[in-house]
């Protein structure tokens, strides 16, 4: 190591002394020293490498002042949250990635309610004897379904796995092959079945199966027969299904039940505004199912959860697995899912107040006069070094839900004036998501692109503009 950096390295502070700084000290106060100190360590570790590693002539700070700034900006970077909201503009609404269904005001002030102290979870204020969790949603989902009873749990997964090893551990359960499906995360409903104890038997073919199939596969050892919405891909040209109907009649004519998982799932028709239809677990219990599972942080747009509805036979039987409990909600889930409900009661109101079906159906001239108030915005942002300009796009639904239907919409495309324009689009991602409140969208066809339709907050998303930085 050079003379000059020997020196400025001897220079620097001990840990000690950098402890007893009035600043540093102000900052042990405030957040506890076991983290200042480690904080301050790795400041000197780091300073240290820096200085052995550069050349002699390199200008390199290690100033009292200058040390404290960078251990309290260490400080905050260990404890700010790494869960955090952002700005959702990649056109699919319901993005797995970015945490799926926004939760309404009347969710959140549930969850405020009872989070704060304590609640009935678990306790019947009418007869001060022990509750269940489930009274708080059962009542209501049964309504909106038209179910004899209800279950919930963590998430439809989940539902579907206490679904089979309530109903059918060490038996068969029939399936046809155009519904084994596969989601993200590798969730695979052959190794559902797996691990839940059952055996699959695989009916039809990939694009064509018939009652009679279903028909052949029952036998002594056949618990039930489940059909699972292809919520994520669809299968077109020569093809059959068994209309769910009828395999409802068959099963209660072979004394076994009929289970049809939704996946995603909705509690209204969609085609009110302006959607594509998706089935509804009222539908499926009209047609006979003796249980049906489907999501709460999907197209019903409320919290993680797996609902299960159905017979009040069948939906004993899952309640009494001790699996149900491994998978139980909180109360906090309850609370906001109780208040999505209530909001289901009275249709004509939930686009204005469920933010996922506000989002579906936002017209594409809404969006546009959105573009055109963001747009100068950017320009004065970027300047010559990027054309900025609104663009028509397409819009996905997202999360496994109606997989090839697209909303019209509108977006802002940037496209930096660089020659090499990889580099500079990298960049410019890279920054907008650096953000206080990052802001995703996509890189397609030499531009970032920001599909507007789930920009919830456009004053916010414009006012911090004026922190992204030199875009140069």
């Amino acid at each position: 190591m050079p003379s000059a950096n020997k020196s400025l390295q001897s220079r620097l502070p001990s840990i000690d002394r950098l402890l007893r700084l009035p600043e540093i000290e102000a900052l042990s106060g405030a957040h506890g020293r076991p983290i200042v100190t480690e904080t301050a360590r790795e400041c000197l570790t780091a300073l240290r490498k820096s200085i052995s590693t550069s050349p002699p002539e390199t200008a390199i700070d290690i100033e009292d002042a200058t040390i404290a700034a960078r251990i309290a900006v260490g400080v905050a970077e260990k404890l700010s949250p790494s869960l955090r909201r952002v700005h959702n503009l990649t056109g699919t609404v319901l993005h797995t990635n970015l945490g799926r269904a926004a939760l309404p005001d009347e969710a959140m002030e549930a969850i405020r309610d009872v989070a704060t102290g304590a609640s009935n979870l678990e306790f019947d204020i009418a007869t001060g004897k022990r509750g269940d969790r489930d009274t708080h949603l059962e009542e209501r989902l049964c309504r909106l379904t038209g179910a004899e009873a209800a279950t919930v749990v963590n998430n439809n997964a989940a539902a579907v796995m206490l679904v089979l090893n309530s109903l059918a551990l060490r038996k068969e359960v029939p399936v046809s092959r155009g519904e084994l499906i596969e989601i993200g995360g590798s969730f695979r409903m052959p190794d559902i079945m797996s691990r839940a104890g059952c055996k699959l038997v695989e009916v039809g073919t990939t694009n064509r199966t018939h009652l009679k199939d279903f028909e052949q596969a029952i036998g002594p050892k056949t618990a039930m027969i489940m059909k699972v919405h292809t919520s994520n891909y669809v299968v077109q040209g020569f093809t059959a299904t068994v209309p769910e109907n009828e395999l409802a009649a068959l099963c209660h004519d072979r004394g076994i039940p009929f289970a049809n998982d939704l996946g995603s799932g909705t509690l209204v028709d969609l085609t009110r505004f302006g959607l594509p239809h998706e089935p509804t677990p009222q539908e499926a219990i009209a047609d006979g199912a003796d249980v049906v599972t489907f999501s709460g942080d999907k197209l019903l747009g409320g919290p993680q959860a797996g609902l299960i509805v159905g017979t009040a036979d069948c939906i004993a039987k899952i309640k009494r697995n001790p699996m149900k409990r491994a998978l139980r909600v909180d109360k906090m889930t309850i609370a906001a899912l109780s208040a999505i409900l209530a909001l289901y009661e009275n249709p004509d109101s939930l686009a204005e107040k469920v933010p996922t079906l506000r989002m579906l159906a936002r017209a594409p001239g809404d969006i546009e006069a959105a573009a055109q108030r963001v747009v100068p915005h950017l320009k004065n942002l970027f300047g010559d070094t990027a054309s900025v300009e609104i663009i028509d796009c397409f819009s996905q639904i997202g999360s496994g839900a109606l997989p090839v239907e697209s909303l019209p919409s509108k977006a802002v495309a940037i496209t930096p004036n660089a020659a090499k324009k990889g580099g500079a689009l990298k960049r410019m991602a890279a920054q907008f998501a650096h953000l206080p409140t990052p802001v995703i969208g996509r890189v397609q066809d030499d531009r970032l692109i920001f599909d507007l339709r789930c920009l919830d907050d456009e004053d916010g998303f414009i006012a911090q503009l004026a922190g992204f930085g030199d875009p140069r």
